[in-house]
This record gives C-alpha cells, sequence and structure tokens, in this order.
C-alpha cells in the first residue's frame, strides 16, 4: 500500500488507486502525511480541518476524524503505516515505499550527497519527478495546508525541475528542454529562472527572435504586475543574444558560462581557441543569392564544375568585402545550413587573434588536425577560415581532397587564392533597402517595424544600409523599448558614430570595427585613405585623386585598386570607385589624428598588402 500526496491525496496498491473524497478525516490524513514520522500537533491538527474559526467541541472531534481515519485504513487494508496518539498530538509513520513525498525527497537528496555524472543525475531527478501525479492536494478542502504547505511542496518539484532543465542544456537537449519550459513558464510566470532557461534554449536552437520576444514578454510582466525590472542574469542573456555571442557550455552549477561569473566571448581574458565549433547566427536576414548560390556549391560534394573546379574537386568560397559587411555572418549561416552534408562537423578557424595578430598557418593547422582527429573515415567536413589576411596564410589549410570543403572570409579580394587554387567569389556590399527593412523587422519584432514603417526606412538611410551598423542600432533600440523609431530617426542624425556603438561592449562600435581594420594596413596606404575619404567626390577617378595624393595619376590608380582590394572602396560601374558614407564620415572625422609620416608609422604595418613600394614625402603608397 502507497499514499500519494503529490498531487489529489490517493490510496494505492499495486495497480489500482482510490481517490478519496473531499471529507475533514481526508485532511486529516494530508496533515499528517505532510509532516511523515513526525509529531503533529492537535492544535495545528485543528486548525487544518476547521480553519481559525474553531468549534468549541473541536478536540473531541477531532478524535472522532481520527476513529474514522482508522476505519478507513481497516477498509483499504493499510497496516503498515499506523496513525499513532502521541503526547500533544499524532503522528504516521511512512517510508519511501509508502509514501511518495519521501521517495520524491530521497531522490532529490541523493542527487546532492553524491557525485553523478550529468546523465545519471538527469535520470534520478526525472525518476523523482514522476512521483507527481496530477494538481496538488486538489481534494484536500483546506484553506491552511492549501495557503501554508501547497506552495512549499510546490517549490520543491520548481526547484527539480529547473535542475532538470538546466542538466538537459547542459547535455546539449535544448529541444527536451523546451518541451518543459514552455509549460513551466506559463503556468509560472513569475518564475524568472525558467523564463531565463526559455530563453537560452531558444537561442540555443537558433530561434534568436524568439528569445528576444520571449524576453520582451517577461520584461513586461515584470514591469506590469510587479513594477520591477527584469534579474541582472536576464539583462546579460539579452545582451548577449543581441550581440550573437557564443554562450559557451552550460556550467556545473546550472548557470551557463555567460551568468554571474561569465564574460563576454570577445573580451575573455584568456585566448580563444582558434577552431571551434561555427556559432548560430540570429536573426540571419538577406543575401538570399548568396545563400542560394553558396548552399548549391557546397552541398554538390565537390562534383560541381566552373571557376577552375572539375569533378571530384574539393570546394573552396571566398567571401570578402569591407569590415563590417556581414562576411562571417553569412559564411556561419551557411555553414549551419549545409550541416547535413558535414557529418564531421563545421569548425570555425579564426585566423586572426583577438589583439590583432595574424596566426600562424602552422599553428592554425595544427589546431584543425587535432579537432578532426576523431572523425570517421569518409566523413565530410567543412572548415570557416575566418578573417584570412592573405593567400599564403590560408593557402595551407585548404582542402586537398573532394571530401572536404572550405568558406574564406577576408576583407581582402585574394586574387592570388583563386588564381592558384581556383574557387567561387562572393563580394559583398552594403544591404539593399528591402533587406535592410527585413533585418530591423526580425531583430525589432514586426509589431514596433510596421508601426512606424516610414521611420524604420529613415534608420535604415541612417545606416547606409550597412550591415554592423543595422545590428548596433537594433541592439540600442531594443535596450531602450520606449524610444519611437521616428525620435531614433534625429538621435541617429546627431552623430551617427557617436550612436553606432555600445558602450558595454566597446569592440561593437563601427568607429572601433574601421579603426582596427585601417591598423591592419600598410601606413601610407590607410593615410591615403584618409586623404581621399576628405574629398567632396561622390565618385573617385584616378585623375581626380592623383593631386591630394601627391602622385602621378597611374600611381593613384594602383592606390585607388588597393584600397578596393582591402574592402575600403567599392568599384563603382565601370571604372570609377565609391566609398560608403560611414567611411567616408570615420575618414573626416579621424584623418587629423591617424595621418602619419610614413617614417615613424612604417614598423606598424602587419597587414597582407605590404608590398615593394616607394614612397613621396607624404608617405602614400607608389607602385614599385
Amino acid at each position: 500500500m502507497r499514499f500519494r500526496i503529490l498531487g489529489p491525496l490517493s490510496i494505492t496498491d499495486g495497480s489500482d488507486s482510490v481517490v478519496l473524497p473531499p471529507s475533514k478525516p481526508t485532511i486529516l490524513l494530508a496533515a499528517l502525511l505532510l509532516h511523515p514520522n513526525s509529531v503533529v500537533s492537535a492544535e495545528y491538527l485543528q486548525r487544518a480541518i476547521w480553519g481559525e474559526e474553531q468549534p468549541a467541541t473541536a478536540r473531541a472531534a477531532l478524535q472522532t476524524c481520527v476513529l474514522r481515519l482508522r476505519q478507513l485504513f481497516t477498509k483499504h487494508g493499510v497496516t503498515e503505516t499506523p496513525i499513532e496518539a502521541v503526547p500533544g498530538g499524532y503522528r504516521i509513520t511512512a517510508g519511501a515505499l509508502s509514501l511518495d513525498l519521501i521517495g520524491f525527497r530521497e531522490g532529490v537528496a541523493r542527487v546532492g550527497e553524491s557525485a553523478h555524472t550529468p546523465e545519471a543525475e538527469l535520470h534520478i531527478l526525472k525518476d523523482a519527478l514522476a512521483l507527481w501525479q496530477g494538481p496538488l492536494l486538489a481534494n484536500v478542502r483546506s484553506d491552511v495546508l492549501q495557503r501554508d504547505e501547497a506552495p512549499r511542496l510546490a517549490e520543491e518539484r520548481l526547484r527539480a525541475v529547473e535542475r532538470v532543465c538546466d542538466l538537459e542544456l547542459r547535455l546539449g537537449r535544448c529541444g527536451e528542454a523546451l518541451v518543459e519550459l514552455w509549460g513551466v513558464t506559463r503556468a509560472h510566470p513569475g518564475y524568472e529562472r525558467f523564463r531565463e532557461q526559455l530563453i537560452e534554449a531558444l537561442y540555443r536552437t537558433g530561434r534568436q527572435s524568439e528569445a528576444l520576444a520571449e524576453y520582451r514578454r517577461v520584461k513586461e510582466y515584470l514591469l506590469d504586475e510587479l513594477g520591477v525590472d527584469p534579474s541582472p542574469a536576464l539583462q546579460e542573456l539579452e545582451l548577449a543574444i543581441l550581440r550573437g555571442e557564443n554562450l559557451g557550455p552550460v556550467s556545473g552549477a546550472g548557470r551557463p558560462a555567460l551568468h554571474a561569473e561569465r564574460q563576454p566571448v570577445a573580451i575573455a581574458s584568456s585566448v580563444p581557441s582558434p577552431v571551434v565549433p561555427v556559432p548560430i547566427v540570429p536573426s540571419f536576414t538577406g543575401r538570399a543569392a548568396e545563400v542560394t548560390a553558396m548552399v548549391a556549391r557546397l552541398t554538390s560534394h565537390g562534383h560541381g564544375h566552373g571557376h577552375g573546379h572539375g569533378a571530384g574537386e574539393p570546394v573552396t568560397v571566398l567571401v570578402s568585402g569591407a569590415p563590417g559587411i556581414g562576411k562571417s555572418a553569412l559564411a556561419h549561416h551557411v555553414a549551419h545550413l549545409v550541416r547535413d552534408s558535414f557529418p564531421a562537423g563545421q569548425l570555425l578557424v579564426r585566423m586572426v587573434r583577438p589583439d590583432g595578430v595574424a596566426r600562424s598557418p602552422s599553428e592554425a593547422a595544427a589546431e584543425v588536425a587535432a579537432a578532426l582527429r576523431g572523425r570517421r573515415p569518409g566523413d565530410r567536413a567543412l572548415l570557416v577560415l575566418d578573417d584570412v589576411v592573405d593567400a599564403d596564410q590560408v593557402r595551407p589549410l585548404l582542402p586537398a581532397g573532394p571530401r572536404d570543403a572550405a568558406i574564406v572570409t577576408s576583407r581582402m579580394g585574394l586574387a592570388g587564392l583563386i588564381a592558384t587554387h581556383g574557387g567561387w567569389v562572393h563580394r559583398l556590399s552594403a544591404f539593399g533597402p528591402e533587406d535592410s527593412y527585413r533585418l530591423l523587422t526580425a531583430v525589432l519584432g514586426a509589431e514596433r517595424v510596421e508601426a512606424e514603417p516610414e521611420a524604420a526606412r529613415r534608420l535604415a538611410v541612417a545606416c547606409g544600409h550597412y550591415p554592423l551598423a543595422l545590428r548596433i542600432l537594433t541592439a540600442r533600440l531594443l535596450t531602450r523599448p520606449g524610444l519611437r523609431l521616428s525620435d531614433g530617426v534625429g538621435w541617429m542624425a546627431d552623430d551617427p558614430l557617436a550612436r553606432l556603438s555600445l558602450a558595454d561592449s566597446p569592440g561593437m562600435s563601427v568607429e572601433h570595427v574601421l579603426g582596427g581594420a585601417l591598423d591592419r594596413l600598410d601606413p601610407r596606404l590607410a593615410n591615403a585613405f584618409m586623404r581621399i575619404g576628405g574629398l567632396p567626390l561622390d565618385v573617385l577617378r584616378a585623375e581626380d585623386c592623383a593631386q591630394p595624393l601627391r602622385t602621378a595619376p597611374a600611381e593613384a590608380e594602383d592606390v585607388l585598386e588597393r584600397l578596393a582590394d582591402a574592402g575600403f572602396l567599392e568599384e563603382g560601374p565601370p571604372g570609377p570607385y565609391l566609398m560608403h558614407d560611414l567611411l567616408r564620415l570615420y575618414a573626416r572625422r579621424h584623418a587629423a589624428d591617424r595621418m602619419r609620416p610614413a617614417s615613424t608609422a612604417s614598423t606598424a604595418s602587419t597587414a597582407s598588402t605590404a608590398s615593394t613600394a616607394s614612397t613621396d614625402r607624404e608617405g602614400v603608397i607608389l607602385h614599385g
């Protein structure tokens, strides 16, 4: 025989179960079972049965209830769980086999008392939670027990469910966690940890827009119902999602690496491994033609043709363009779309250290070999070689056989690489107006954007349809939900470069990204960019730039071509060059502090554009 109190109060015998009808003996039994193996005072039992206003005969009536309960036990054959009358009250004796509450608590305690693998801990906790059957004490009509005891029991269950979801996230079973979390977040909307887990699980499964929508819901609930902001942990998680950060593994304590002690990936104190799984891109939008073409080429198993590829040859796709134009986002997004074609994995290989120093080919090759050491024969792998500085750095890493493939991202055109190894090239430019609008809708939500569609389009124009600028802008707008988009237009126009930055993440700013990219150029080429950016010209031709650069038109043409190859100019049709408005604004603002004589800056070059060159006295690169 077993008593079940984790649900409607019932007595079970094997597969047979009797749910007790609402009555005073049922309340008495519940009060005793909630405190098994302990003396429960007569005064407490009386309050549980009759409430605060008890009849004058409550003590005698309690004895009558005890008698009726013992008769009920006899009727159902309960002999091993006696009700004892002891000084001051009554006691019921039970163990894990005769009372589900004890079985549940022993299971939870067993997890905490000794070391278990996450898998074993999850199994124990799920067994313990399986003892809960239906609405707690649904047939026990006692205001005292419902007020004082039911919430305490429910809290014990919620803590166990929270731990189960932590373990499922830790084991990478986000889908299983979501099944549980959708229910508990709706049943317990004020339990912030469940909302945090749900948002995290959605983000880890690539559903960034749903994760951000869920954050907005919990924020509205907390403000409307309680007048408080989300917890710091929830706010940090939202910012991490907005930045597209890799959350890292969930720690043994059940919190993802991003929490209390966490640091954003980009500013971690230790140097990150150069080879990691390709992260998911939140709310990826646009580049439809490039995505379609890249997916087709990468899933052809190397048997395509064109651009130097014949049947059975390895596949290489180059994505190039200006800093912040979205090269890495496109590469990462496509890598996830084709993951089924690469069972050995999709690996992101960072070719530049966080401090801007290029990794050596041998170092990166050793890391890749280590990461692929355990793959099964015949399984294909996809390498995303990110932020390559020159062709020599990446050649040793390109796949040699038809089973593997590589996506190379670089600010440089890498024409020499394509000439020697073949491949397909996708040169990215700024978004078109519709792609910009779709990105704003995907991140900010359709409701907010469709309420002010013209303001949204004006914001996209203010960002120059530049992907990095749009991402930063949407992050700022999401953290300021009360700011109307139309107000944001004027706010942006005051100082676009200052607005396009995140105060708590210095690396996420247009100025920082462009400045870092210029630091990787030969200083003399960077000087040329600053000079050209100050010209009042919409279209840049060699003959117009020769005098400001203090060089001949032929040599000015070479400078323009090198800047275009490095992503700082766009080739206009046909021949003339264009400079994006944000790059021009940066050049004009920082010309004074960045322009330096070549003699003081020549040792600073780390860029792949370094070549045999001669300079005039102003330090402009001349063709050598």
